[in-house]
């Protein structure tokens, strides 16, 4: 067996974050640029309601995917999967590109399928990563998953600084719309290249990161071996009866039903964001004094709000750890709904950008709040299991709400 005594001073804790948080923005920047070029889709396909079609297409293929992921995550090997994410996004992004640049910016159904297609693959590549590195994470510091899925929110925080941006600097050129959703891709192509460099080639050789996987190992995980062997830590051998006897491990099904809660928080709180953002916010909310730039603004403050609360339970006297508490702060959000039907209908941009600021904030701090009070008290392999089911079912609540947001459409042609 390799000797798991932690050592005096684990070195790379803050290299670690870092490499979390690029890791998470990696994770999402692609979907993101897709989201926030929303008005050059809506531009190109006027008919064929792109904000939300995307959306509706990328859910099944995530879900299905991180399905039949999470059913086998104890054989799964992490590395190869999360570097066939990674390697996926970036292919996918560039296909985007090559795409618009082939088809020269015109619209169609057949670019439309096209794009649908790419859609569904960042779905597949979510899956495989999201969830990956989640379980990942979920045995080792709450740090490291905390910066991950602050990573997650600032890819959403980036891309709406850099749309706006662009509509800054191209908005009154010919083809301007174009232009902008271009840079972004090549943006998006070249960071998601950086992900699989920095997963493949620096994380596995972080010191705590090695600590932590040898740890898990020796917990009777087996799914990080190949982690192990690219830091330079040979695998572990094949253990007696009587070690894997002494080091078994709950059932996915034992899990599931110790954290209902958890999971259906997780639920709860997607499906409630995603059936207000980003279809109702881009398609739904009138017209106002700031024109083409009110949906880009609405979308912008959800996403660094969204930043802000993952970053709130940092500080230790502001974090919900109640499961009770946590619950009810969820249901209490669902009042988000009336709220935002009225603000839509009778109030000014300014209140629709306060509760939009609002749904990003509670959205972000409540993700954190669960994802890293879920997995303590758990061994190693059983975290990796429970942080997989989380996923999945934060995923399942995305896939809820966006099927939803087709509601706000009942009564406008439909």
């Amino acid at each position: 067996m390799v000797n798991v005594e932690p050592p005096t001073r684990i070195e790379g804790k803050y290299a670690a974050i870092l490499v979390c948080f690029l890791l998470g923005n990696g994770c999402l920047f692609s979907w993101n640029s897709m989201l926030t070029i929303e008005d050059y889709y809506i531009y190109l396909f006027p008919d064929y309601h792109p904000s939300r079609v995307l959306t509706l297409v990328y859910q099944p293929f995530a879900v299905g995917t991180l399905a039949i992921l999470s059913y086998n995550e104890a054989k799964v090997n992490t590395r190869l999967r999360n570097l066939f994410g990674y390697t996926l996004f970036f292919i996918t992004t560039f296909l985007v590109l090559i795409l618009d640049l082939a088809t020269s910016g015109k619209g169609g159904l057949g670019t439309f399928i096209g794009i649908c297609a790419i859609s569904g693959a960042f779905g597949v590549a979510d899956a495989h990563v999201q969830g990956g590195m989640v379980g990942d994470l979920s045995y080792m510091k709450p740090e490291f998953i905390q910066s991950f899925l602050c990573g997650l929110a600032a890819s959403g925080a980036l891309t709406s600084g850099l749309r706006l941006i662009t509509k800054a600097a191209f908005d009154n050129s010919k083809d301007g719309l174009r232009k902008g959703a271009i840079l972004f891709f090549a943006i998006s192509t070249f960071f998601e290249l950086l992900c699989v460099l920095l997963y493949a080639f620096v994380f596995p050789k972080i010191p705590i990161v090695k600590y932590y996987r040898t740890k898990a190992a020796s917990e009777g995980s087996k799914t990080v071996s190949a982690d192990l062997a690219a830091g330079g830590i040979q695998t572990i051998p094949k253990e007696d009866e009587d070690h894997a006897h002494k080091h078994e491990r709950k059932g996915n099904k034992e899990l599931f039903f110790e954290n209902i809660d958890y999971l259906l928080d997780m639920f709860l709180i997607y499906a409630l964001t995603l059936s207000i953002f980003p279809g109702f916010l881009s398609e739904d909310t009138g017209a106002h004094s700031l024109g083409t730039w009110y949906a880009l603004v609405l979308i912008a403050m959800y996403n660094v709000w969204d930043l802000i609360g993952r970053y709130i339970p940092l500080l230790e006297f502001l974090k919900l750890e109640s499961r009770k508490m946590i619950t009810v702060a969820i249901l209490c959000r669902f009042l988000l709904v009336p709220a935002f039907y009225f603000t839509a209908k009778y109030g000014d941009q300014g209140w629709m950008i306060m509760l939009t600021s609002f749904l990003g904030l509670s959205n972000g701090y409540l993700t954190v709040c669960v994802m890293t009070s879920a997995p303590k008290g758990y061994k190693g392999p059983e975290q990796n299991a429970l942080g997989n089911l989380l996923v999945l079912f934060l995923l399942g609540g995305i896939f809820a709400g966006v099927t939803l947001d087709w509601l706000w459409l009942i009564g406008k042609g439909w």
